[in-house]
């Protein structure tokens, strides 16, 4: 009997100007990669476009591929734009305006006309259903199910509702209410988009459970079209394998769970990277990185340690001011704990009307119209013009020449915009430009580092996306980084990460209790229920059952606490005798966070949470062993302009002519299909056994 070969694999990363593809083929060793202008009007377009083309410049057809692994912006640009369903909302009598009201916190204390993030759900498309369990689960009040049948017919034949979330009170902790009325409205409306909140949410805090409902209620009947639609595409270019997609935590899972739980893929994309910068860190053998992801809209920067990076499990979603924490809509999901700046290729640069001060982002020119030098009808300049002016981009071989640039147009927009009203030479105003965006960068790294008691110092800078590795030396210099990984393909590393993450899903159940009081019985019948239903899940995204690995862990708190802190446990079947390494655990946690402990408070548990995963497939990327070192030759030179150097001659390096071992030294560009690595004077760069570019700063 033949031995099956391997077969080929291909990712996919929608952002919001550049589409990313990497294609994997295991049986000929192969990495193959390739970028595309995102068509955001039909972001399938750009997929299928792309996925033909990778695949016919390797000498592959799409019957010839195993898997997609896919991550979009979608979820987030439907919440941000507001253009998700007409949702309904069924909530226990006496809570309907809970999703109003909130926490009561104003997220700025002093700005007398604050704006509000707005519901999702209307007032009059609120209706409250007689209904009552306690804290405990016990029944206070039947569901009254001749209501909900009432209010749902006219929430659909008088109010044209798409999906209907239903959000009752304490159903985190007894699910039996929200799931007859979803069953009695599943037989009058079989084919409404519905979530329950104990399924989508199934934790405590009202509030939060039930904006999460309301918000994959609204995402849900758009993400159904879409992924319908795709797979029927693919279909129709000959592909029979399986659509897989990127979840916000950064583990990969079956599109089944995608269409239910679509608000789990809200930070789809920007979690790839993170896992990309995961795997890189493993292979060059790094345990501190600061991951930077800069693409043509914004920058990401996270945290990975130990070869995994940072975790939280809530987010903010719409935020009405883009970067003011308290501002948007809270979710109860499982994500990659980064920052995110409106600082990308794309940020607009212009010059507030008040102040006369130049400001750059978060305003983007997207994929249309885009920069000024891509010439689709851009005018004002941005971070990319800048960099075009400067030296750093060679406008003949963006996209390895398939695009060309306008540096004329560029210089004539910088001359007639900003330079003439600052008074500036055009050169100076795109010297202003990338110093506002890489100061802007380093500033919010290092407040994201400093909010978790982290010295940049003492990190590894990962620089990947299309804009990345072109403003990575600088960023490095102001935070004292000395050393920087560029990955090979670094332009596209974040559709990399899509190949390499794990199948894995997050499971989440609450039950409160004081650590010396819990009913440990009914804990572990709820790790039980998680296990099983996470097995299942990875399972339909292609785990081998033997492999998967589970990860226990609890949301802990002092007695009195307003916030709790995760926290390991021993495993998924505890009792009395574990408490006092849990009690263990939670003192080292807190003092990592906190710096101190106290001993003397009781402590109590609020939710328990399972990861599941299975391993990732591991890619070969660089192959070949050290040459014993040897100096490249440069293809080229070209004057660049650096911040207190001036215009510097620099060699001009093709990437893929670099092999294991050779060594350079700054000032130097290294030139790629999909980026440019700029290297400033005084660092030395070595091409590691991975083909990544080591950037030892002095």
């Amino acid at each position: 009997m033949a031995i099956q070969k391997p077969r080929a694999r291909i990712g996919v990363d929608v952002g919001g100007t550049f589409t990313d593809f990497v294609l994997h083929d295991p049986a000929r060793d192969l990495v193959h990669t390739g970028k595309l202008l995102t068509t955001p009007d039909d972001p399938a377009e750009a997929i299928i476009e792309g996925t033909q083309r990778v695949l016919r410049e390797v000498g592959l057809t799409p019957a010839d591929l195993h898997s997609m692994v896919h991550g979009t912006t979608l979820v987030t640009n439907t919440v941000i734009e507001r253009t998700g369903a007409r949702v309904g909302l069924l909530t226990t009598a006496g809570f309907r305006d809970s999703i109003e009201i909130g926490r009561e916190i104003r997220y700025d204390l002093y700005d007398l006309f604050l704006e509000a993030p707005p519901s999702l759900v209307p007032r009059h498309l609120r209706r409250e259903i007689p209904e009552r369990l306690d804290t405990d689960g016990n029944e206070l009040l039947p569901l009254d199910e001749e209501a909900v049948r009432r209010e749902v017919r006219d929430l659909v034949e008088t109010g044209g509702i798409e999906a209907l979330a239903i959000g009752f009170l304490h159903s985190y902790r007894d699910p039996r209410h929200e799931r007859r009325a979803g069953a009695i409205i599943r037989e009058i409306y079989p084919d409404l988009a519905l979530t329950l909140s104990a399924e989508v949410a199934p934790e405590i805090r009202e509030y939060e459970r039930t904006s999460t409902a309301c918000a994959n209620a609204y995402v849900q009947p758009r993400m159904r079209r879409y992924l319908d639609r795709l797979e029927e595409q693919l279909t129709g270019i000959g592909f029979g394998g399986r659509l897989y997609v990127m979840l916000s935590g950064g583990g990969i899972a079956a599109v089944r769970e995608a269409k239910e739980f679509p608000i789990r893929l809200i930070e789809s994309g920007p979690a790839a990277g993170a896992m990309a910068a995961a795997f890189l860190s493993k292979l060059a053998g790094l345990d501190r990185v600061v991951s930077y992801d800069m693409g043509g809209t914004t920058a990401k920067m996270c945290l990975v340690e130990d070869g995994a990076p940072d975790h939280k499990y809530d987010f903010e979603a719409g935020r009405v001011r883009r970067f003011v924490k308290g501002s948007g809509l809270p979710l109860k999901v499982s994500v990659v704990d980064m920052i995110e700046i409106g600082a990308g290729g794309g940020s607009i640069a212009r010059v507030e009307p008040g102040s006369g001060l130049m400001k750059v982002g978060p305003r983007s020119a997207g994929a249309k119209p885009g920069p000024v030098c891509y010439g689709r009808g851009g005018t004002e300049p941005t971070v990319t013009d800048a960099d075009l002016l400067l030296g750093r981009l060679d406008p003949a071989y963006f996209l390895g020449g398939e695009m060309r640039l306008d540096p004329d147009r560029v210089r004539r927009a910088f001359a007639d915009g900003i330079a003439e009203q600052l008074g500036l030479a055009p050169l100076d105003a795109a010297l202003g430009v990338q110093r506002i965006v890489d100061e802007t960068m380093a500033a919010a790294t290092r407040m994201h580092l400093a909010e978790k008691g982290r010295d940049p110092r003492q990190y590894a800078l990962i620089a990947f996306g299309g804009a990345g590795p072109v403003h990575a030396w600088n960023l490095a210099r102001l935070l004292k980084i000395r050393r920087i990984l560029v990955p090979f393909g670094a332009g596209v590393a974040s559709a990399l990460g899509f190949l390499v993450a794990p199948p894995a899903t997050d499971m989440v159940r609450s039950h409160v209790g004081r650590l010396e009081r819990l009913d440990w019985a009914r804990v572990n019948a709820l790790f039980a229920e998680m296990a099983a239903e996470g097995r299942q899940l990875l399972e339909e995204a292609g785990a081998d059952p033997a492999e998967i690995v589970l990860k226990p862990a609890a949301d802990m708190r002092h007695v009195g606490q307003g916030f709790e802190i995760p926290v390991p446990l021993p495993g998924i079947a505890l009792g009395e005798a574990d408490a006092a390494a849990i009690r263990a655990s939670f003192f080292a946690s807190y003092r990592e966070r906190f710096g101190r402990v106290v001993e003397e408070a009781p402590i109590e548990a609020l939710s328990w949470r399972l990861v599941c995963a299975a391993p990732g497939q591991d890619i070969r990327i660089g192959g070949a062993p050290a040459t014993g070192g040897g100096a490249p030759a440069p293809r080229g030179h070209r004057s660049v302009i650096f911040e207190g150097h001036g215009p510097l001659e620099c060699g001009v390096y093709d990437r893929y002519a670099l092999r294991p071992g050779m060594e350079f030294q700054g000032p130097a560009l290294v030139e790629e299909r999909e980026s440019t690595c700029v290297i400033g004077p005084a660092t030395r760069v070595t091409v590691d056994a991975q083909l990544n570019l080591v950037l030892d700063l002095p």
